[in-house]
């Protein structure tokens, strides 16, 4: 996990203050209009920082050091490093600004791919090996071959009755993993982990460790939907979903084409 615990203990914080602790030239791979392109830029890291690095299923937040976008957050070590295109001061202090939507939507699909996964495991003993979350569907992969669609519907039922009850989402941070309670639910660490190990518990329902970012009750994901399984790798399941902003994204773009067809039959 990260020493810097800003983004880890925080994750509405949206402004920050750090210092520039180095600024060293480098590249990075990446993906510009669906080509794979060699950026050159620079290699920042901070004091402290409130953009979350990609890591556990999660793709790292975006935002501003200063006015020079960050075009990627990775972790190296305990360290966050933030690539950006234009270099900054070694030991200045930068304000460093949130994509709050970017954050917001990730929140929701990783709290809500937590509540998924807990409610799949208590009802139906399946668990979940892994997940991902995509840029416009996620999916969680379940440990079982197969899933009833009316296991599917009543997962869904189950989940947004926990977001209308409003269950408190708590993190707890421990110094060691040996002070992790049993109870806590996990699939193992890095290797070669080093520092502090963060829980993420819904309350009655899941604990967890994890250092995605998360809200900070159920009642922030707004609605879950359930949208489909298909099979998976080696004998498993994928359990595609959407959560929250994401939910509203999908039904907007549902009924603009059922209109656009309406349209064409009159």
């Amino acid at each position: 996990m990260l020493q810097k615990l800003i983004v880890i203990i925080d994750g509405c914080v949206c402004q920050f203050t750090a210092k520039v602790l180095s600024c060293k030239e480098a590249s990075l791979k990446t993906v510009i209009n669906g080509k794979k392109e060699l950026l050159n830029g620079f290699e920042v890291i901070l004091d402290d920082t409130i953009l979350f690095p990609e890591g556990g299923g999660q793709p790292c937040d975006r935002g501003f050091l200063g006015s020079v976008p960050v075009v990627q957050v990775s972790q190296h070590g305990t360290d966050a490093v933030h690539f950006v295109t234009e270099p900054l001061v070694e030991g200045e202090t930068v304000r460093q600004m949130l994509d709050w939507d970017r954050r917001l939507d990730h929140m929701q699909q990783h709290s809500g791919q937590h509540l998924v996964t807990a409610i799949a495991e208590l009802e139906f003993g399946y668990p979940t090996t892994s997940w991902w979350l995509g840029e416009e569907v996620s999916y969680i992969e379940l440990d079982t071959p197969t899933i009833k669609q009316e296991e599917i519907t009543n997962i869904e039922q189950i989940v947004n009755d926990k977001i209308r009850a409003s269950l408190p989402v708590d993190m707890q941070v421990f110094g060691e993993v040996s002070l992790i309670p049993e109870t806590v639910r996990t699939r193992g660490l890095p290797d070669g982990h080093k520092g502090p190990v963060r829980v993420v518990t819904i309350q009655g329902v899941d604990s967890n460790m994890c250092c995605g970012t998360h809200v900070s009750n159920l009642c922030q994901l707004q609605v879950i939907k359930l949208l489909h399984a298909e099979k998976g790798k080696k004998n498993k399941t994928n359990l595609h979903f959407l959560v929250g902003g994401r939910v509203l994204k999908h039904l907007a773009g549902c009924l603009e084409r059922e209109q656009k067809f309406t349209a064409l039959l009159k």
